[in-house]
């Protein structure tokens, strides 16, 4: 008899990372990845400093699908979507090349990640905000920039409007002002990594890129966007302040993509639920990567590329034969913002406590209300003291 495939949603770092893992322990069962790309492997980290270093998109393709496909043996089903999925007949249904084709599964990954939160905007130019969220978005994103923005055709700099002075917002800003364009970021928090960072560091930060070029707009937010008169697009903030852009950048966040799940009826909150063994509600679908809501993580999401490896190999084992619990340690979050280097062990949102500054200039740690430390934040050169402040940091 034939044997089903476990069947892989998403080739992202969760789907392409949960097959390697898999086929170390496996090199037989069959696999099936469905994508909705092409399916190269790419990190999605290096989207957002990717411009300054002037690497083309293609250049962050680090292994050709064909070839993952290949040496993973994989059936790879790019630029194909799955429509929906039936968890008591354990099969799914996929549309490539406007033909539908329904397949059969042993188990089911979904590893479909997350996409960009979108505010409605006004304006007659609301539709041109731009979101960066895969290497798709940034070659677009790329070519409308230019390969070199620094000189536009009026003899000035380019500018690029950022929504959000969140951890992508600030890397992109760091980013594009180091290749010479001019950026603004607009967020209503009073200061950049405001939900991540202690005031003092958030105030370096803002500092650091200030220094650069970089023009914040803090305590407010885009409410519309226009067609410039003199070209371009004319951005009206909520204090009644307005900015021209050449493009504008919505980086405020991102939503675990839930919609396939739901329609399956799988339980989701802010992600597709998943037990310890990245079950879902539904025995043989799992979930992992961006779209997961971890009950190993205090029943949260973890956008973060370490905890995406964590969690693919605790699924590997299970999908051998072996039940893995996944155990995620503590995890520090580098931020790549050349102009004030940045590590981050975030706090989990319930923990009651507060920032303290920490021995030498540029740490911090958080202190729960009973004098334990919970997580802890390094900058400019105190980022080497991160094997010293992990080590203190209770998960």
């Amino acid at each position: 008899m034939n044997q089903a495939p476990i069947i892989v949603i998403g080739a992202g770092i969760a789907g392409w990372t949960t097959v390697r893992e898999f086929r170390k322990l496996d090199a037989h069962a069959p696999v099936v990845l469905v994508t909705a790309d092409s399916g190269d492997f790419y990190a999605k980290p290096t989207l957002s400093n990717a411009y300054a270093q002037k690497r083309a998109p293609y250049q962050l393709v680090t292994t050709p699908a064909a070839k993952m496909a290949e040496t993973l043996q994989v059936t790879l089903l790019p630029h194909a979507r799955v429509e929906s999925f039936d968890t008591a007949a354990h099969s799914i249904v996929v549309r490539q090349d406007d033909a539908l084709q329904t397949l059969t599964y042993r188990q089911l990954v979904l590893a479909t990640g997350a996409h960009p939160i979108r505010v409605p905007l006004l304006g007659n130019a609301a539709d041109q905000v731009r979101s960066v969220n895969s290497l798709d978005d940034f070659a677009a994103f790329h070519a409308a920039l230019g390969v070199d923005a620094t000189i536009a055709a009026s003899g000035a700099s380019k500018t690029v409007l950022i929504m959000g002075a969140g951890l992508i917002g600030c890397e992109f800003a760091n980013d594009l002002v180091q290749a010479g364009v001019r950026v603004h970021v607009a967020d209503p928090a009073p200061r950049p990594l405001a939900a991540l960072l202690p005031a003092d560091a958030g105030e370096q930060l803002q500092t650091a890129l200030s220094e650069l070029g970089v023009q914040w707009h803090f305590g407010t937010s885009v409410t519309a966007l226009d067609s410039s008169p003199s070209g371009g697009l004319l951005a009206t903030l909520a204090d009644g302040s307005t900015v021209v852009a050449d493009l504008v950048l919505s980086a405020i966040g991102l939503r675990a993509y839930t919609a396939l799940a739901l329609s399956a009826g799988l339980a989701c909150e802010r992600g597709v639920v998943v037990n310890t063994h990245l079950q879902t509600s539904t025995p043989d679908v799992f979930a992992l990567g961006d779209c997961a809501q971890y009950d190993s993580a205090g029943q949260r999401t973890l956008p973060y590329v370490m905890p995406v490896m964590t969690a693919a190999r605790a699924l590997a084992a299970s999908l051998a034969g072996t039940p893995t619990e996944v155990v995620f340690p503590l995890m520090p979050v580098s931020i790549k913002t050349p102009a004030l280097p940045l590590l981050v062990a975030a706090v989990h949102p319930a923990t009651q406590g507060q920032w303290e500054p920490e021995g030498s200039e540029g740490a911090w740690r958080f202190m729960d209300l009973s004098s334990m430390q919970r997580g802890f934040v390094l900058a400019g050169k105190s980022t080497a003291r991160r094997m010293e402040m992990t080590k203190l940091t209770h998960a």
